[in-house]
């Protein structure tokens, strides 16, 4: 009654002997792989990151030439605003220095018109 799966002892070293071959050959080192660009890989990083180092440094010049760019605007209608002041002083002196013009001229007239009229 023991035979009933028709394994004998023999039957069971054997299926032994390829059980613990089959954990042996898992266990066994697999043959390196080489990547064909691992020359190539370190340039190709480089490369990418001088190109990105480029980028960020454009990035960063054109952020100052925006904020000189501000300023300069600023700075130049502070200046047009202050023109602007300017001339508006000045349009206001010359009505003021032309209306004492004017009522000096008829000061004048008037008074020569009396000394006309006393004659």
């Amino acid at each position: 009654m023991r035979d009933l799966k028709g394994s004998s002892h023999t039957d069971r070293l054997a299926t032994a002997a390829e059980a613990k071959a089959a954990l042996l050959a898992k266990l066994k080192p697999k043959t390196t792989v080489t990547d064909p660009l691992f020359a190539e890989r370190a340039a190709m990083k480089a490369e990418e990151l001088r190109l990105v180092r480029e980028q960020r440094a454009q990035e960063k010049l054109d952020a100052k030439q925006a904020a000189a760019d501000k300023a300069a605007a600023v700075q130049a209608a502070i200046v047009a605003d202050e023109e602007a002041a300017l001339a508006d002083k000045r349009g206001a002196r010359k009505e003021r220095k032309q209306l004492s013009k004017e009522d000096a001229k008829a000061k004048r007239d008037a008074k020569y018109a009396a000394r006309q009229a006393r004659r």
